[in-house]
């Protein structure tokens, strides 16, 4: 294990840390200039778009069955909505300081324009499955490029990082609050863990999706309620919170690691986990809206980077800062843990944050899963290698549950870099395709339609635009 750790190690200061940080900001800058600060200009259109998502639209499956834009929108924060948002915005300040937080969200407010341009990509270029429209990058980037290699290489990325390698972080996360609140041995939540998910997962996006529906606001509201009472009792030293984490920000009194590097590295890497701007993985779910129009759904998933990062992440982060407990050497879920039983009263915070994080990350597991069964469809229509994944993922669960928080996260940040790099490149071939679909959007509502897209509008793709009319 000490060998695997220090391979994981010296990959992840080269790819993590430096590369994986530097195409990340300049596809985030270069989206940006391209959409006009699509995530500026269009946050209205954003809600608009969302709470008008729960009427049936024309364009639907084949089957008559449809997956609404708002249920869509709920398979994607139910995967980023997870353990980045407890246990990883810890594990930033931790290391990076209270700095960490001001660079997560930079990349969250300009990646939300990444995640725009791959979910618009996504809804352009899905196809229709037996029981809902399947699509992502590796659908884009065959249907887009013709690049079947990218293509697979992809699919079997985002299989291994979200199915096995953030699967295992998840049941990690879960397993160590468990341990911490009530004692119970991480191998029973291991065990307990892998059969549930595999009972959840069985069912397909269709139950994945209604699971998701019901279980996501749930746990986001009762944590931002908690939230808010920690900031209310603390709220004479807000205004110091915030201009700690922006002196911090610029190198000034890291806690560990001492420099700004640090805190941009963390704050970019443990954002990226949490929200997922263009790594690649949300398009999946994005793919599988029923919408008129492809913007609709990459607005909606650019308003779940909002969602996850400029207001989840930031209640985690509030709760730890307004602590003091930072820099007692206590780490991811555990950081949390303590952060809250320090500012409220007996063992709330412990058993709170546990039963959180559980929803938190066992939504994130379902979902997880199935962006690796979308993409193992799309290599290859074969049932035994599905019942084979699902399998996989128990296993991968259960290993989770029993590893070290060094290992699981060092696996998830080498297979998350290697897939976010592969995404991103297709983003650069394909991302005009979205800023086309932008600019036909806008001259329909600017005219007073709800917009409507017809493979005609792109001509030169019409042909390889399988789900929409002409």
């Amino acid at each position: 294990m000490d060998t695997a750790q220090g391979l994981l190690d010296a990959i992840n200061d080269v790819l993590s840390n430096y590369v994986l940080v530097v195409l990340l900001l300049a596809a985030a800058i270069i989206f940006t200039i391209a959409t006009r600060g699509v995530q500026f200009r269009m946050v209205g259109e954003m809600f608009r778009a969302l709470v008008c998502s729960g009427r049936v639209q024309a364009h639907t499956h084949a089957d008559g069955k449809h997956i609404s834009s708002f249920q869509a929108f709920m398979v994607s924060i139910a995967s980023r909505v997870g353990t980045g948002n407890l246990a990883g915005v810890a594990t930033a300040i931790a290391i990076g300081g209270p700095g960490a937080v001001f660079w997560m969200w930079v990349i969250a407010i300009l990646g939300a324009a990444t995640a725009f341009v791959e979910s618009t990509l996504a809804q352009l270029f899905k196809v229709r499955g037996e029981h809902s429209f399947l699509g992502g990058p590796a659908y884009y980037i065959q249907r887009g490029i013709g690049k079947r290699w990218w293509a697979v290489t992809f699919a079997v990325l985002i299989t291994v990082t979200f199915g096995l390698a953030f699967n295992s972080v998840q049941s990690n996360t879960i397993a160590k609050a468990f341990e911490q609140s009530f004692g119970i041995q991480p191998l029973y939540t291991g065990l307990a863990l892998a059969a549930l998910s595999v009972a959840i997962i069985s069912g397909g996006i269709q139950r994945i999706a209604r699971f998701s529906q019901w279980a996501v606001p749930f746990m986001a509201i009762a944590y931002i309620i908690l939230a808010v009472v920690v900031v209310a009792l603390n709220i004479g030293r807000i205004p110091e919170i915030f201009a700690m984490i922006v002196e911090n920000a610029f190198g000034a009194g890291q806690v560990a690691g001492g420099g700004l590097g640090v805190a941009v590295i963390m704050g970019i890497k443990r954002g990226l986990f949490s929200n997922e701007a263009g790594e690649g993985s949300t398009p999946n779910a994005a793919a599988t809206a029923s919408v008129s129009h492809p913007v609709k759904q990459g607005l909606v998933q650019a308003l779940g980077v909002y969602t996850d990062t400029l207001l989840i992440c930031s209640c985690t982060a509030f709760i730890i800062l307004c602590s003091g407990v930072y820099g007692s050497g206590a780490d991811g879920i555990v950081l949390t843990q303590a952060s809250i039983d320090e500012q409220i009263p007996g063992r709330f915070g412990s058993v709170f944050v546990s039963v959180a994080i559980f929803f938190f990350a066992f939504t994130s597991i379902v979902a997880n899963y199935y962006y690796g069964e979308a993409n193992i469809a799309f290599i290859g229509r074969s049932r035994s290698a599905i019942a084979v994944y699902r399998i996989m993922v128990g296993g991968m669960v259960l290993l989770g549950s029993v590893s070290s928080l060094g290992f699981v996260w060092g696996l998830a940040d080498v297979t998350m870099a290697l897939m976010t790099i592969c995404n991103l490149a297709a983003l650069a071939v394909l991302g005009k395709y979205a800023v086309r679909c932008m600019k036909d959007y806008a001259a329909q509502r600017r005219a007073g339609a709800d917009p409507s897209y017809r493979a005609s509008t792109i001509p030169e793709i019409a042909s390889r635009t399988q789900c929409w009319p002409e």
